[in-house]
């Protein structure tokens, strides 16, 4: 079971093995507030690969569709073949939708929905290591450690949980920061002071206990 774990968490770790080449060493994160269960929104969803989406044509529902954005960015729907989508928000693919269709249907109305999402990378909080499933979760308004620990089913039973670190991107420096992280005080004792509010594009680095 470890070697399967240490195998899961080695595959999941190749794209980030580039972040430790100049990363900084950062204070400890201030603790996530629980001032209200009520959530704040976020700033506008950029369309990522493998996203669900409905698209309605008001009046014209031939033209609509469920449609999966393919790898590479594009979506095609009735009349409209390999339309870019990656990166861009409902409302802006809604408007290039709109600006095709407009050559066979007189001011079309449209709208996008994101069903199922998966985010850009720059969306993304991923979670590596020890851990009982490393993932890429999308990330959501006023995000924290805790719940994206509990996405990923905790710790596993090797890890070295206070010895986990999170790797953000400085936006005014241009480096990748490092803090550190005590997510064992977290789950295993309730200390939520060790609870963390993250950002879009977070790393969370778990390592295995030496024992």
């Amino acid at each position: 079971m470890r070697t399967l774990a240490r195998s899961a968490a080695s595959a999941l770790a190749l794209p980030l093995a580039l972040i430790g080449c100049a990363t900084a060493k950062g204070p400890p994160l201030p603790p996530a507030t629980f001032v209200s269960t009520q959530e704040a929104p976020g700033e506008e969803y950029a369309i990522g690969p493998l996203d669900q989406l409905s698209i309605f044509v008001w009046r014209n529902p031939e033209l609509g569709a469920k449609v999966q954005v393919r790898p590479d960015g594009r979506i095609t729907t009735p009349l409209i073949a390999d339309l870019p989508a990656l990166g861009k928000t409902p409302s802006q693919l809604a408007a290039d939708i709109k600006a095709r269709l407009s050559k066979y249907v007189n001011d079309p109305l449209v709208s996008v929905i994101v069903e199922n999402f998966s985010g850009t990378y720059a969306q993304q909080v991923r979670i590596v290591g020890a851990t009982e499933k490393p993932a890429s979760l999308p990330y959501r308004a006023n995000m924290t450690l805790l719940d994206a620990m509990i996405a990923v089913g905790g710790l596993s039973q090797y890890a070295a949980g206070d010895r986990a670190k999170l790797v953000r991107f400085n936006k005014v420096t241009g480096k990748q920061q490092e803090y550190p992280l005590q997510i064992s005080k977290l789950l295993k004792r309730g200390d939520v002071a060790a609870n963390v509010k993250l950002e879009p594009g977070d790393v969370i680095i778990i390592p295995e206990s030496a024992f």
